[in-house]
């Protein structure tokens, strides 16, 4: 199949583009930054989703849009408007298999940045609208909702030891996820799942069960 990811140069996204190459499909990465993937099944288009003129990107049987930005003064525009430009453009047709959306525990306790977990909130609610359009063509479309992810984005927290125990208080399970594990997530819901649309799943290490920030 042919895959678009969104924000494929680091974390999460380059994660779930080498997921997609390793089970045989070829890869459209999209980001700001040049790519760090070498593949021969591999094109990588550099763009500013909120910005940018999109590339033309034919036959897309699936989407995952993942790029984003924390705490920026541009989350609202990168995180949910740039998603929704992305989706808009290559998602809702017909073709599409599966359109997966990289959401954020944030969405649910709203426990972050203020436009940050407002821009995430926002990604949930168009997921959802996104499910009730693409259904006519037999597509499905959902979000994963990350808590804390070991990604470079997160440095500040994990590589300070008070920040870092004070974390580890607040999460159950002791530990936050790989990017490869949001990777298998995200791979779950678009080429194994066929009935499950318009829902967001929670990957936090049970962090939502509690509300306390620490950055």
């Amino acid at each position: 199949m042919k895959i678009l990811v969104t924000g494929a140069s680091n974390g999460i996204g380059k994660a779930v583009a080498l997921k997609f190459l390793q089970n045989g499909h070829d890869v459209t990465g999209m980001d700001i930054a040049p790519a760090t993937i070498s593949d021969a099944h591999y094109r990588h288009c550099v763009c500013d989703v909120a910005a940018d003129e999109l590339p033309p990107i034919e036959d897309i049987d699936v989407l995952v849009n993942n790029a984003g930005v924390q705490n920026s003064g541009r989350d609202i525009d990168v995180n949910l408007k740039g998603t929704i430009r992305v989706t808009e453009k290559y998602g809702v047709r017909k073709g599409i298999k599966s359109i997966v959306f990289v959401a954020s525990v944030s969405a649910t306790t709203g426990s972050e940045f203020p436009e940050y977990a407002a821009s995430k909130g926002g990604v949930v609610t168009y997921m959802k609208n996104v499910a009730l359009r693409v259904a006519q063509w037999g597509a499905t479309s959902n979000s994963v909702s990350p808590g804390g992810v070991r990604t470079s984005l997160n440095d500040r927290v994990m590589n300070d030891p008070e920040l870092w125990k004070e974390i580890m208080d607040e999460t159950p399970l002791k530990k936050w996820a790989s990017a490869e594990e949001i990777a298998e997530w995200v791979y779950f819901l678009a080429t194994v799942n066929r009935s499950m649309t318009a829902q967001d799943i929670v990957i936090d290490n049970g962090e939502s069960a509690r509300a306390k920030f620490v950055w």
